[in-house]
Protein backbone atom coordinates (compact mmCIF):
# COMPACT_ATOMS: atom_id res chain seq x y z
CA UNK A 1 0.00 0.00 0.00
CA UNK A 2 1.08 3.78 -0.38
CA UNK A 3 2.12 5.23 2.66
CA UNK A 4 2.16 8.69 3.72
CA UNK A 5 5.76 10.85 4.35
CA UNK A 6 3.24 13.24 6.31
CA UNK A 7 5.08 12.54 9.62
CA UNK A 8 7.58 13.97 12.51
CA UNK A 9 9.31 10.73 13.05
CA UNK A 10 10.94 8.74 10.67
CA UNK A 11 9.65 5.39 12.32
CA UNK A 12 5.91 6.29 11.42
CA UNK A 13 2.48 8.32 11.57
CA UNK A 14 3.01 8.40 15.52
CA UNK A 15 0.61 10.60 17.14
CA UNK A 16 0.89 10.87 20.95
CA UNK A 17 -2.15 11.70 23.13
CA UNK A 18 -2.33 14.86 24.98
CA UNK A 19 -2.80 14.40 29.01
CA UNK A 20 -6.34 16.12 28.37
CA UNK A 21 -6.88 13.48 25.55
CA UNK A 22 -5.93 10.69 27.31
CA UNK A 23 -8.33 11.54 30.24
CA UNK A 24 -11.25 12.20 27.83
CA UNK A 25 -10.80 8.72 26.24
CA UNK A 26 -10.85 7.09 29.62
CA UNK A 27 -13.74 8.81 30.43
CA UNK A 28 -15.27 7.79 27.15
CA UNK A 29 -16.41 4.62 25.80
CA UNK A 30 -14.16 3.36 23.87
CA UNK A 31 -14.79 2.42 20.25
CA UNK A 32 -13.09 1.67 17.43
CA UNK A 33 -12.12 4.57 14.78
CA UNK A 34 -12.58 3.17 10.87
CA UNK A 35 -12.49 6.32 9.50
CA UNK A 36 -9.34 7.97 11.05
CA UNK A 37 -6.90 5.63 9.04
CA UNK A 38 -4.40 8.90 8.31
CA UNK A 39 -3.78 9.21 12.12
CA UNK A 40 -3.99 5.53 13.36
CA UNK A 41 -1.76 3.97 10.93
CA UNK A 42 2.01 4.67 9.89
CA UNK A 43 0.65 5.53 6.30
CA UNK A 44 -2.78 5.74 4.51
CA UNK A 45 -3.94 3.97 1.10
CA UNK A 46 -6.58 4.40 -1.03
CA UNK A 47 -8.69 6.71 -1.49
CA UNK A 48 -11.98 4.50 -0.94
CA UNK A 49 -10.89 3.93 2.74
CA UNK A 50 -12.60 6.36 4.46
CA UNK A 51 -16.40 5.68 4.99
CA UNK A 52 -17.83 5.41 8.39
CA UNK A 53 -20.46 7.53 10.77
CA UNK A 54 -20.46 8.91 13.67
CA UNK A 55 -23.55 9.40 15.94
CA UNK A 56 -26.32 6.38 16.46
CA UNK A 57 -28.93 6.71 19.81
CA UNK A 58 -30.62 4.50 21.84
CA UNK A 59 -33.83 6.07 20.59
CA UNK A 60 -32.71 5.83 16.57
CA UNK A 61 -32.15 1.53 17.44
CA UNK A 62 -35.02 1.42 19.09
CA UNK A 63 -36.84 2.91 15.79
CA UNK A 64 -34.93 1.12 13.52
CA UNK A 65 -35.40 -2.37 15.29
CA UNK A 66 -39.20 -1.62 15.53
CA UNK A 67 -39.48 -0.97 11.98
CA UNK A 68 -37.19 -4.23 11.40
CA UNK A 69 -39.74 -6.06 13.20
CA UNK A 70 -42.43 -4.90 11.36
CA UNK A 71 -41.09 -5.55 7.99
CA UNK A 72 -40.27 -8.93 8.95
CA UNK A 73 -43.57 -9.38 9.99
CA UNK A 74 -45.48 -7.85 7.48
CA UNK A 75 -43.39 -9.49 4.48
CA UNK A 76 -41.58 -12.47 5.77
CA UNK A 77 -37.96 -10.42 5.52
CA UNK A 78 -35.43 -8.31 7.36
CA UNK A 79 -35.27 -4.95 5.56
CA UNK A 80 -31.81 -4.79 6.12
CA UNK A 81 -31.97 -1.34 7.16
CA UNK A 82 -29.99 0.12 10.01
CA UNK A 83 -28.38 3.12 10.92
CA UNK A 84 -24.75 2.76 12.10
CA UNK A 85 -22.70 3.72 14.33
CA UNK A 86 -20.52 6.72 13.57
CA UNK A 87 -16.67 6.39 13.34
CA UNK A 88 -15.32 9.62 13.24
CA UNK A 89 -11.91 10.04 15.03
CA UNK A 90 -9.18 9.26 14.65
CA UNK A 91 -6.73 6.14 16.20
CA UNK A 92 -4.03 7.64 18.35
CA UNK A 93 -5.06 11.32 18.00
CA UNK A 94 -6.70 10.42 20.99
CA UNK A 95 -10.34 11.10 19.26
CA UNK A 96 -13.15 9.48 20.02
CA UNK A 97 -16.96 10.15 19.47
CA UNK A 98 -19.01 10.46 22.27
CA UNK A 99 -22.10 8.35 21.97
CA UNK A 100 -25.52 10.20 22.68
CA UNK A 101 -27.85 8.51 24.29
CA UNK A 102 -30.74 10.72 23.33
CA UNK A 103 -29.78 13.04 20.47
CA UNK A 104 -31.96 15.90 19.34
CA UNK A 105 -33.48 16.04 15.96
CA UNK A 106 -34.54 14.56 12.96
CA UNK A 107 -34.59 10.87 13.04
CA UNK A 108 -33.22 8.34 9.99
CA UNK A 109 -36.44 6.19 10.00
CA UNK A 110 -36.79 6.39 6.34
CA UNK A 111 -40.31 5.62 4.98
CA UNK A 112 -38.66 3.62 2.08
CA UNK A 113 -37.80 0.80 4.50
CA UNK A 114 -40.80 -1.34 3.31
CA UNK A 115 -39.66 -1.05 -0.58
CA UNK A 116 -35.88 -1.97 0.64
CA UNK A 117 -37.24 -5.05 2.35
CA UNK A 118 -39.19 -6.26 -0.73
CA UNK A 119 -36.34 -5.25 -3.20
CA UNK A 120 -32.86 -6.59 -0.87
CA UNK A 121 -34.29 -9.35 1.68
CA UNK A 122 -30.95 -9.78 3.36
CA UNK A 123 -32.29 -11.80 5.64
CA UNK A 124 -34.64 -11.85 8.54
CA UNK A 125 -32.75 -9.87 11.48
CA UNK A 126 -29.22 -8.64 12.72
CA UNK A 127 -28.40 -12.36 14.28
CA UNK A 128 -28.78 -14.10 10.88
CA UNK A 129 -25.96 -12.87 10.32
CA UNK A 130 -24.12 -15.34 12.60
CA UNK A 131 -26.04 -18.20 10.98
CA UNK A 132 -24.08 -20.88 9.47
CA UNK A 133 -23.23 -20.17 5.83
CA UNK A 134 -22.23 -22.04 2.91
CA UNK A 135 -18.52 -23.28 2.58
CA UNK A 136 -17.72 -21.09 -0.54
CA UNK A 137 -18.66 -18.38 1.55
CA UNK A 138 -15.84 -17.11 4.49
CA UNK A 139 -14.49 -14.33 6.64
CA UNK A 140 -10.77 -14.03 8.05
CA UNK A 141 -10.21 -13.19 11.56
CA UNK A 142 -10.81 -9.53 11.35
CA UNK A 143 -14.15 -9.87 9.93
CA UNK A 144 -13.19 -9.26 6.03
CA UNK A 145 -14.85 -11.25 3.07
CA UNK A 146 -12.24 -13.75 1.58
CA UNK A 147 -12.54 -13.44 -2.24
CA UNK A 148 -10.54 -13.78 -4.93
CA UNK A 149 -9.74 -12.42 -8.74
CA UNK A 150 -13.34 -13.59 -10.49
CA UNK A 151 -15.68 -13.91 -7.56
CA UNK A 152 -18.82 -12.72 -8.79
CA UNK A 153 -21.03 -11.06 -5.77
CA UNK A 154 -24.66 -11.04 -6.21
CA UNK A 155 -24.48 -12.93 -9.82
CA UNK A 156 -23.00 -9.18 -11.41
CA UNK A 157 -20.39 -8.23 -9.84
CA UNK A 158 -16.87 -9.65 -11.23
CA UNK A 159 -14.38 -9.00 -8.71
CA UNK A 160 -10.68 -8.18 -10.99
CA UNK A 161 -8.54 -6.71 -8.45
CA UNK A 162 -8.08 -4.97 -5.14
CA UNK A 163 -8.03 -0.86 -4.74
CA UNK A 164 -7.77 -0.24 -0.68
CA UNK A 165 -7.97 -1.52 2.37
CA UNK A 166 -9.46 0.35 6.17
CA UNK A 167 -10.74 -0.73 9.07
CA UNK A 168 -14.49 -0.72 7.78
CA UNK A 169 -13.34 -3.30 5.41
CA UNK A 170 -11.97 -3.63 1.87
CA UNK A 171 -13.09 -1.77 -1.69
CA UNK A 172 -12.53 -4.30 -4.64
CA UNK A 173 -12.76 -2.84 -8.31
CA UNK A 174 -15.41 -5.29 -10.27
CA UNK A 175 -16.87 -5.22 -13.70
CA UNK A 176 -20.80 -5.01 -13.80
CA UNK A 177 -22.07 -7.72 -16.17
CA UNK A 178 -24.92 -5.98 -15.78
CA UNK A 179 -23.90 -2.50 -17.63
CA UNK A 180 -21.33 -3.96 -20.51
CA UNK A 181 -19.20 -4.53 -17.59
CA UNK A 182 -18.56 -1.13 -16.70
CA UNK A 183 -16.21 -0.75 -14.08
CA UNK A 184 -17.33 0.03 -10.38
CA UNK A 185 -15.50 0.28 -7.21
CA UNK A 186 -17.56 -1.90 -4.66
CA UNK A 187 -16.82 -1.44 -0.89
CA UNK A 188 -17.32 -4.67 1.36
CA UNK A 189 -18.07 -4.02 4.78
CA UNK A 190 -16.62 -6.67 7.08
CA UNK A 191 -19.36 -8.79 8.98
CA UNK A 192 -19.35 -7.24 12.34
CA UNK A 193 -22.37 -5.63 13.71
CA UNK A 194 -21.48 -1.75 14.07
CA UNK A 195 -19.82 -1.80 10.63
CA UNK A 196 -22.73 -2.89 9.19
CA UNK A 197 -24.59 -0.17 11.01
CA UNK A 198 -22.42 2.56 9.97
CA UNK A 199 -22.61 1.21 6.46
CA UNK A 200 -26.65 1.29 6.43
CA UNK A 201 -25.84 5.08 7.81
CA UNK A 202 -23.47 6.02 4.95
CA UNK A 203 -26.18 4.39 2.61
CA UNK A 204 -28.98 6.63 3.73
CA UNK A 205 -26.87 9.66 3.31
CA UNK A 206 -25.61 8.71 0.00
CA UNK A 207 -29.44 7.95 -1.36
CA UNK A 208 -30.82 11.40 -0.10
CA UNK A 209 -27.88 13.14 -2.34
CA UNK A 210 -28.32 11.03 -4.90
CA UNK A 211 -31.95 12.44 -4.75
CA UNK A 212 -31.80 15.58 -4.14
CA UNK A 213 -28.74 15.59 -7.41
CA UNK A 214 -30.90 13.48 -9.95
CA UNK A 215 -29.20 15.88 -12.62
CA UNK A 216 -25.72 14.89 -11.26
CA UNK A 217 -25.15 18.81 -11.22
CA UNK A 218 -22.68 19.01 -7.86
CA UNK A 219 -18.86 17.16 -7.70
CA UNK A 220 -20.33 14.70 -5.67
CA UNK A 221 -19.98 10.88 -5.85
CA UNK A 222 -22.23 9.08 -6.76
CA UNK A 223 -23.93 5.47 -5.21
CA UNK A 224 -24.82 2.67 -7.93
CA UNK A 225 -26.24 -0.20 -5.80
CA UNK A 226 -26.02 -1.61 -2.30
CA UNK A 227 -26.58 -4.82 -1.06
CA UNK A 228 -25.92 -7.62 2.18
CA UNK A 229 -23.84 -9.92 1.04
CA UNK A 230 -23.76 -12.54 3.69
CA UNK A 231 -23.63 -10.31 6.79
CA UNK A 232 -21.41 -7.99 4.46
CA UNK A 233 -22.64 -4.83 3.57
CA UNK A 234 -21.27 -3.95 0.34
CA UNK A 235 -22.08 -0.17 -1.57
CA UNK A 236 -21.28 -0.09 -5.18
CA UNK A 237 -19.57 3.69 -6.37
CA UNK A 238 -19.01 5.10 -9.34
CA UNK A 239 -15.18 4.20 -10.52
CA UNK A 240 -12.61 7.04 -9.81
CA UNK A 241 -9.38 8.19 -10.21
CA UNK A 242 -6.77 9.11 -7.67
CA UNK A 243 -7.27 11.37 -4.49
CA UNK A 244 -5.92 14.55 -4.54
CA UNK A 245 -3.44 13.73 -1.92
CA UNK A 246 -2.54 10.22 -3.66
CA UNK A 247 -1.62 12.76 -7.09
CA UNK A 248 0.23 15.39 -5.25
CA UNK A 249 2.65 12.30 -3.55
CA UNK A 250 3.02 10.39 -6.51
CA UNK A 251 3.71 13.90 -8.31
CA UNK A 252 6.96 14.51 -5.67
CA UNK A 253 4.44 16.70 -3.77
CA UNK A 254 4.79 19.44 -6.54
CA UNK A 255 1.79 21.83 -6.04
CA UNK A 256 -0.74 22.70 -7.97
CA UNK A 257 -0.62 25.58 -10.09
CA UNK A 258 -3.14 28.41 -9.28
CA UNK A 259 -5.46 27.64 -12.04
CA UNK A 260 -5.33 24.59 -11.25
CA UNK A 261 -6.44 25.49 -7.44
CA UNK A 262 -9.07 27.47 -8.54
CA UNK A 263 -10.71 25.02 -11.51
CA UNK A 264 -10.88 22.38 -8.69
CA UNK A 265 -11.58 24.61 -5.76
CA UNK A 266 -15.09 25.97 -7.82
CA UNK A 267 -16.33 22.73 -7.61
CA UNK A 268 -15.39 21.21 -4.44
CA UNK A 269 -17.54 24.59 -2.76
CA UNK A 270 -19.57 24.19 -5.16
CA UNK A 271 -20.50 20.53 -3.98
CA UNK A 272 -20.17 21.13 0.05
CA UNK A 273 -22.46 24.46 -0.83
CA UNK A 274 -25.19 22.04 -1.77
CA UNK A 275 -24.51 19.78 1.10
CA UNK A 276 -24.61 22.89 2.88
CA UNK A 277 -28.14 23.80 1.51
CA UNK A 278 -29.53 20.48 1.98
CA UNK A 279 -28.21 21.20 6.00
CA UNK A 280 -25.61 18.33 5.77
CA UNK A 281 -21.87 19.01 7.28
CA UNK A 282 -19.38 16.85 5.52
CA UNK A 283 -17.14 17.08 8.78
CA UNK A 284 -14.10 15.39 7.11
CA UNK A 285 -12.98 17.26 4.58
CA UNK A 286 -9.32 16.49 3.07
CA UNK A 287 -7.04 15.68 0.23
CA UNK A 288 -8.30 12.20 0.50
CA UNK A 289 -11.85 12.81 0.05
CA UNK A 290 -11.69 14.50 -2.99
CA UNK A 291 -10.94 12.60 -5.90
CA UNK A 292 -10.11 13.46 -9.27
CA UNK A 293 -12.75 11.57 -11.80
CA UNK A 294 -9.88 10.64 -13.99
CA UNK A 295 -5.96 11.13 -12.60
CA UNK A 296 -4.83 10.33 -16.54
CA UNK A 297 -1.88 12.64 -16.95
CA UNK A 298 1.08 13.56 -19.13
CA UNK A 299 4.60 14.07 -18.42
CA UNK A 300 6.21 17.28 -18.65
CA UNK A 301 9.59 18.69 -18.11
CA UNK A 302 9.37 21.96 -15.89
CA UNK A 303 12.04 23.77 -16.79
CA UNK A 304 12.18 25.91 -13.42
CA UNK A 305 12.31 22.86 -11.09
CA UNK A 306 14.45 21.07 -13.43
CA UNK A 307 12.87 17.83 -13.42
CA UNK A 308 9.93 16.14 -14.89
CA UNK A 309 6.47 16.06 -13.67
CA UNK A 310 3.01 14.83 -14.07
CA UNK A 311 0.19 16.96 -15.81
CA UNK A 312 -3.42 15.99 -15.52
CA UNK A 313 -5.28 15.62 -18.25
CA UNK A 314 -8.66 16.44 -16.92
CA UNK A 315 -8.78 18.95 -13.46
CA UNK A 316 -12.51 17.33 -12.74
CA UNK A 317 -13.02 16.19 -8.74
CA UNK A 318 -15.68 15.14 -7.24
CA UNK A 319 -16.17 14.86 -3.09
CA UNK A 320 -16.43 11.58 -1.31
CA UNK A 321 -16.79 9.92 2.18
CA UNK A 322 -19.99 11.35 3.33
CA UNK A 323 -20.09 8.73 5.84
CA UNK A 324 -19.61 11.24 8.51
CA UNK A 325 -21.67 13.70 7.14
CA UNK A 326 -24.56 15.32 10.16
CA UNK A 327 -27.79 17.19 9.57
CA UNK A 328 -28.33 20.06 11.49
CA UNK A 329 -30.69 18.89 13.94
CA UNK A 330 -28.64 16.14 14.54
CA UNK A 331 -26.51 15.05 18.13
CA UNK A 332 -22.76 16.68 17.04
CA UNK A 333 -20.28 15.10 18.28
CA UNK A 334 -17.73 16.62 20.28
CA UNK A 335 -14.88 16.01 17.94
CA UNK A 336 -14.62 15.76 13.93
CA UNK A 337 -12.56 16.14 11.01
CA UNK A 338 -9.07 14.86 10.72
CA UNK A 339 -6.43 16.71 12.79
CA UNK A 340 -4.62 18.77 10.18
CA UNK A 341 -7.65 20.22 9.20
CA UNK A 342 -9.49 19.89 12.19
CA UNK A 343 -11.16 23.94 12.80
CA UNK A 344 -10.47 26.22 16.54
CA UNK A 345 -14.20 25.84 17.52
CA UNK A 346 -13.80 21.86 17.47
CA UNK A 347 -10.19 21.92 19.25
CA UNK A 348 -11.04 24.55 21.92
CA UNK A 349 -15.08 22.57 22.30
CA UNK A 350 -16.79 25.82 21.64
CA UNK A 351 -19.46 23.60 19.27
CA UNK A 352 -19.06 23.46 15.58
CA UNK A 353 -21.50 24.02 12.65
CA UNK A 354 -20.95 24.59 8.66
CA UNK A 355 -17.98 26.66 9.47
CA UNK A 356 -16.36 23.91 10.06
CA UNK A 357 -16.06 22.62 6.43
CA UNK A 358 -15.12 26.04 5.51
CA UNK A 359 -11.98 26.35 7.72
CA UNK A 360 -10.74 22.60 6.42
CA UNK A 361 -11.07 23.55 2.79
CA UNK A 362 -9.14 26.52 3.15
CA UNK A 363 -6.13 24.18 4.78
CA UNK A 364 -6.69 21.95 1.49
CA UNK A 365 -6.52 25.01 -0.80
CA UNK A 366 -3.39 25.60 1.21
CA UNK A 367 -1.86 22.54 0.97
CA UNK A 368 -2.54 22.52 -3.02
CA UNK A 369 -1.02 25.71 -3.13
CA UNK A 370 2.31 24.70 -1.10
CA UNK A 371 1.95 20.84 -1.49
CA UNK A 372 2.47 20.41 1.89
CA UNK A 373 0.41 19.93 4.68
CA UNK A 374 -0.20 23.21 6.53
CA UNK A 375 -0.81 22.36 10.05
CA UNK A 376 1.44 19.34 10.74
CA UNK A 377 0.92 18.26 14.28
CA UNK A 378 -0.72 15.51 16.46
CA UNK A 379 -0.87 17.48 19.41
CA UNK A 380 -4.27 20.38 20.25
CA UNK A 381 -2.22 22.87 21.71
CA UNK A 382 0.54 22.30 19.34
CA UNK A 383 -2.07 22.62 16.71
CA UNK A 384 -3.60 25.76 18.81
CA UNK A 385 0.06 27.34 18.53
CA UNK A 386 0.50 26.64 14.64
CA UNK A 387 -2.34 28.64 14.01
CA UNK A 388 -1.28 31.59 15.85
CA UNK A 389 2.06 31.18 14.16
CA UNK A 390 0.69 31.68 10.19
CA UNK A 391 -2.86 33.97 11.65
CA UNK A 392 -2.24 36.10 14.28
CA UNK A 393 -2.98 35.29 18.07
CA UNK A 394 -6.49 33.84 18.95
CA UNK A 395 -8.98 36.31 19.83
CA UNK A 396 -9.06 36.14 24.55
CA UNK A 397 -13.15 35.76 23.62
CA UNK A 398 -13.08 32.29 22.08
CA UNK A 399 -10.37 31.65 24.50
CA UNK A 400 -12.55 32.79 27.59
CA UNK A 401 -15.19 30.37 26.19
CA UNK A 402 -13.00 26.95 25.86
CA UNK A 403 -13.87 24.04 28.56
CA UNK A 404 -10.04 23.45 27.57
CA UNK A 405 -8.49 25.66 30.58
CA UNK A 406 -5.05 24.19 30.56
CA UNK A 407 -4.89 25.58 26.76
CA UNK A 408 -5.45 28.93 28.31
CA UNK A 409 -3.30 31.35 30.93
CA UNK A 410 -4.58 34.89 31.57
CA UNK A 411 -6.54 34.53 28.47
CA UNK A 412 -3.82 33.79 26.05
CA UNK A 413 -2.93 30.31 24.54
CA UNK A 414 -0.58 28.56 27.37
CA UNK A 415 2.57 28.11 25.39
CA UNK A 416 5.81 28.08 25.88
CA UNK A 417 8.28 29.33 22.47
CA UNK A 418 11.41 28.47 23.62
CA UNK A 419 10.13 25.12 24.43
CA UNK A 420 11.17 22.04 22.35
CA UNK A 421 7.94 22.42 20.74
CA UNK A 422 7.82 25.86 20.60
CA UNK A 423 10.66 25.64 18.50
CA UNK A 424 9.61 23.00 16.36
CA UNK A 425 6.85 25.64 15.56
CA UNK A 426 8.74 28.65 14.43
CA UNK A 427 11.04 26.50 12.38
CA UNK A 428 7.56 24.76 10.49
CA UNK A 429 5.47 28.00 10.29
CA UNK A 430 5.24 31.29 9.20
CA UNK A 431 2.84 34.05 8.92
CA UNK A 432 0.28 33.20 6.21
CA UNK A 433 1.33 35.83 3.56
CA UNK A 434 4.59 34.59 3.80
CA UNK A 435 3.54 31.19 2.09
CA UNK A 436 2.95 33.43 -1.62
CA UNK A 437 5.46 32.12 -3.66
CA UNK A 438 4.62 35.54 -6.01
CA UNK A 439 3.16 38.93 -5.58
CA UNK A 440 0.85 39.21 -9.08
CA UNK A 441 -2.71 40.27 -7.99
CA UNK A 442 -3.95 36.69 -8.96
CA UNK A 443 -1.41 35.00 -5.66
CA UNK A 444 -3.20 38.05 -3.15
CA UNK A 445 -6.51 37.16 -4.33
CA UNK A 446 -5.87 33.52 -3.26
CA UNK A 447 -4.43 34.27 0.39
CA UNK A 448 -7.23 36.93 0.39
CA UNK A 449 -9.56 34.33 0.24
CA UNK A 450 -7.43 31.81 2.46
CA UNK A 451 -7.44 34.25 5.30
CA UNK A 452 -10.91 34.68 5.07
CA UNK A 453 -11.69 30.88 4.95
CA UNK A 454 -9.21 31.01 8.03
CA UNK A 455 -10.90 33.11 10.08
CA UNK A 456 -11.00 31.98 13.78
CA UNK A 457 -14.61 33.38 14.88
CA UNK A 458 -16.89 30.90 13.19
CA UNK A 459 -19.35 33.44 13.20
CA UNK A 460 -17.46 35.73 11.02
CA UNK A 461 -15.76 33.47 8.70
CA UNK A 462 -16.81 33.58 5.15
CA UNK A 463 -19.52 30.94 4.17
CA UNK A 464 -19.43 29.09 0.83
CA UNK A 465 -21.79 31.01 -0.89
CA UNK A 466 -19.69 34.48 -0.51
CA UNK A 467 -16.33 32.44 -1.66
CA UNK A 468 -18.20 31.29 -4.60
CA UNK A 469 -18.98 35.00 -5.34
CA UNK A 470 -15.02 35.74 -4.06
CA UNK A 471 -12.52 37.64 -6.95
CA UNK A 472 -10.17 34.55 -6.75
CA UNK A 473 -12.66 32.99 -9.47
CA UNK A 474 -13.71 35.79 -11.81
CA UNK A 475 -11.72 34.61 -13.93
CA UNK A 476 -13.55 31.09 -14.06
CA UNK A 477 -17.07 33.42 -14.50
CA UNK A 478 -15.52 35.58 -17.45
CA UNK A 479 -14.56 31.80 -19.34
CA UNK A 480 -18.35 30.62 -18.87
CA UNK A 481 -19.58 33.62 -20.41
Amino acid sequence: MRRSKRMRSPDGWIAKYSWEERVEVHKRPKRSSPSGERERQPGRTHHYKTYERCHISSKRLECREHKAREASLEHGGYTGRVDKVRETERGKDGNRCSQSSAPKGRSRCSSREFQRSRNHSPCTDLRSHHRKRTKSIEDDEEGHLVYHNGDMLRARYEIVGTLGEGAFGKVVECLDHSKSNTRVALKIIKNIERYREAAMSEVDVLERINSLDEEKRFACVRMLDWFDHHGHICIVFELLGLSTYDFLKENGFMPFTLNQIRCMADQIFRAVHFLHRNKLTHTDLKPENILFVDSNYKIKYNFKMKREERALKRLDVKVVDFGNATYDDEHHTSLVSTRHYRAPEVILELGWNQACDVWSLGCILIEFYLGLTLFQTHDSKEHLAMMERVLGPIPANLLQKTRKRRFVHHDKLDWDEHSSAGRYVRKHCKPLKQYMSSKTPEHELLFDLLQKMMEYDSSKRITLDQAIGHPFFNQLRKERK
